[in-house]
């Protein structure tokens, strides 16, 4: 049996939450594309999103991620993984919400930090106390991202292997038909 999508499982979160690792993995078992939105965006740019920042600031970012998600969830139905500020803007949840289920990948602040502390291409973290100003964002993030229609809390310890069955049985549970089975 194989399987296909109704529509899109869009992974949102925090930097370091395993929005790709997990994406990755969710789309190899599912047999759909996996697409991250920020490789798109350097891709379309042909500079990384730290340069993007640097040479156009955030808003500028921010339009230009708008852009690539409403393209991306024009596509077939697949995984995508988002910017961790992506689902901040209300234009991108509401395309979001048009086209696929969005799931938050939750984590605790240390697990975040243990992830993205030995990064440099996080520009949101280049200031005096990153763990602080990661500390911060997460703060005020946490609400925006409740907003999903599913919420998926990290487990320590959870392989992506582990992390990725569990994510598959919570997505079942929360729309059966969203994955079809197909001979």
């Amino acid at each position: 049996m194989r399987q296909r999508l109704r529509r899109h499982i869009v992974l949102v979160g925090m930097m370091g939450a395993g929005k790709t690792a997990l994406g990755t993995e969710l789309a190899r078992r599912l047999h759909v594309p996996f697409t991250d939105s920020d490789v798109e965006i350097e891709t379309a740019a042909a500079m990384s999103i730290s340069e993007i920042f640097a040479r156009d600031g955030e808003p500028f970012f921010r339009d230009r991620e708008a852009q690539v998600i409403a393209r991306i969830l024009k596509e077939s139905p697949r995984v995508i993984s988002t910017g961790g500020g992506a689902w901040m803007q209300e234009r991108n949840r509401a395309a979001i919400r048009a086209a696929g289920l969005s799931v938050w990948l939750a984590c605790d602040l240390d697990t975040l930090w243990h992830r993205v502390r030995q990064r440099t291409t996080r520009p949101l973290l280049k200031t005096a106390d990153p763990k602080g100003t990661l500390a911060r964002l997460l703060a005020e993030r946490e609400p925006t991202y409740a907003l999903a229609e599913l919420t998926f809390p990290a487990r320590p310890g959870d392989s992506v292997d582990a992390a990725t069955a569990r994510l598959l049985d919570a997505i079942r549970d929360a729309d059966p038909a969203l994955v079809i089975e197909t001979p």
